[in-house]
C-alpha cells in the first residue's frame, strides 16, 4: 500500500490498550461508551493499517478481497471522521486501480472493492467511479452463471458457493442499485443470495456452513463446523445489504428474519473473554479470542440495534463487551491483533497476528459503536 503511505498518515500512540483478560471482561458491560474515545481508537487502527501492508504479501492485490474488506471499514470511518484524509486515501486507491474490479469476472472476491468505488460515487458523483463496475455487472446480467453450488461440481464461473462470498459480492450489487436506481441489480443479487442460503444455511443451528465440504465434517467435540469469520462475513453482508435495500422490497423481511435468527444464535455463543473464537461450536479447541469474526459480529449486532432490528436491552450488553474486548486487542501503536489468517475454516493462530480485513471489521464495528454511544438509535 505504498500509495497510501504517501499521505504520511500519523499514528498516535495511546496508552492503556493492554490485552483484556476474562476476569476483566466480566465487568465490561458496566463501562460507559465514549464517542470521542471510540473515534480516536478507530483512527489509530486505520492510520496504522494504512501504512502497513497485509502480511499475506504479494498473493493479494490491493483491489482484492482482503484489502476491500479494509476499505469498507475506512469508508465507515470517513463517514464520521472530521478529516478528509480517509476519503482522499480511498480516492487515490480507486484512481490507482482505474476503478476496476479484480480480473475474475464472476468471482465475488474480485467484486468486493466495488463497494468502496460505489460509496465514493454516491458522495462524489464522478462517473469514472461507477463505470467499470456497472460494465462488469451488466455483462454478468447478460451472461448469468448456472453452475452448481456444490464444491465438488462447481465450474470455472463462480456463484455464491462459499459463505464468505455473501459479504464480498451482494453488498456491491446493492450499492450499484443505490447508485443507479435500477432494480435489476438488486433482483439479481436477491436471487443469488437465496440460492446460496438454501444451500449453506443450517436452519436448525441458524448458522452458515463455509461450503459443501463441511456438511458432514465435525469438530473434535462432535459438533458441526461453523467458522467464526465465515459467519461474520454473512452477518456483515446482510447488514450492508439492508442499509441499501428499500423498505418495501419484496424479500426484505426474509433478510431481516435471517439476520435476527443469526443474531440470537451468535449472541449466545459469545465467550467469557468478550469475543468469539475461531470455531463457534467448539471454542475449547481454539482457545484464543479471534478479532476478525468478532469484529463483524459487533458490527452487525450494533448495526441491528441502531437500525431498530434488535432489542437494545437484550443485545447492548453483548456489543459493549465485544467492543471493549476488541479495543483490548489493539496495541499502543494501533495494530489489531488476534486475527486468524486467511483460510476457510477454524485454524490456530498467534496473538500478534494481524490482517487488513481484521482492521476493516474493527472499523465497521467502531462506527456503529460510535453511533450507539451518541444515542443515534432508531
Amino acid at each position: 500500500m505504498k500509495y497510501l503511505a504517501l499521505f504520511g498518515l500519523l499514528v498516535v500512540a495511546v496508552c492503556g490498550c493492554a490485552h483484556v483478560g476474562a476476569s476483566r471482561d466480566a465487568a465490561l458491560p458496566e463501562r460507559g461508551l465514549s464517542a470521542p474515545a471510540i473515534l480516536g481508537t478507530m483512527q489509530k487502527v486505520a492510520d496504522w493499517q494504512l501504512t502497513n501492508a497485509s502480511p499475506s504479501g504479494a498473493h493479494y492485490k490491493d483491489n482484492g478481497w482482503t484489502y476491500a474488506a479494509f476499505y469498507a471499514g475506512v469508508m465507515a470511518l470517513d463517514s464520521i471522521a472530521e478529516t478528509p484524509k480517509y476519503h482522499e486515501a480511498m480516492v487515490e486507491m480507486g484512481r490507482k486501480n482505474d476503478w476496476k474490479l479484480g480480473s475474475r469476472i464472476y468471482h465475488a472476491d474480485d467484486q468486493c472493492v466495488g463497494q468502496t468505488y460505489l460509496e465514493l460515487y454516491l458522495k462524489d458523483r464522478d462517473p469514472a467511479m461507477l463505470g467499470p463496475t456497472k460494465e462488469r455487472f451488466d455483462y454478468i446480467l447478460a451472461h448469468p452463471s448456472s453452475d452448481s453450488l456444490d464444491f465438488a461440481k462447481k465450474g470455472k464461473a463462480d456463484r455464491y458457493w462459499w459463505c464468505d462470498s455473501l459479504f464480498m459480492g451482494p453488498p456491491t450489487w446493492a450499492r450499484l442499485y443505490k447508485a443507479t436506481g435500477e432494480i435489476k441489480y438488486l433482483d439479481f443479487m436477491d436471487k443469488e443470495w437465496w440460492a446460496a442460503s438454501d444451500f449453506l444455511y443450517d436452519k436448525d443451528e441458524h448458522l452458515y456452513f463455509r461450503d459443501s465440504r463441511y456438511f458432514a465434517q465435525r469438530e473434535a467435540n462432535g459438533k458441526k463446523i461453523f467458522w467464526s469469520r465465515g459467519n461474520g462475513w454473512v452477518m456483515g453482508g446482510i447488514a450492508r445489504i439492508l442499509e441499501m435495500m428499500p423498505a418495501n422490497y419484496p424479500s426484505r423481511a426474509r433478510y431481516e428474519t435471517q439476520f435476527k435468527e443469526m443474531a440470537e444464535k451468535i449472541a449466545s455463543l459469545q465467550q467469557p473473554d468478550g469475543l468469539w473464537h475461531a470455531s463457534l461450536l467448539d471454542p475449547d479447541s481454539y482457545p484464543l479470542k479471534e478479532t476478525s469474526g468478532s469484529g463483524f459480529y459487533v458490527f452487525a449486532l450494533a448495526w441491528g440495534i441502531n437500525h431498530g432490528l434488535l432489542d437494545r436491552a437484550k443485545y447492548e450488553p453483548a456489543v459493549r463487551r465485544g467492543w471493549f474486548a476488541l479495543e483490548g486487542c489493539v496495541t499502543p501503536d494501533g495494530r489489531l491483533g488476534y486475527v486468524q489468517q486467511v483460510g476457510a475454516d477454524p485454524k490456530s493462530f498467534k496473538p500478534e497476528d494481524y490482517e487488513v480485513y481484521g482492521a476493516g471489521a474493527f472499523l465497521l464495528a467502531g462506527k456503529e459503536m460510535y453511533l450507539l454511544a451518541q444515542g443515534n438509535v432508531k
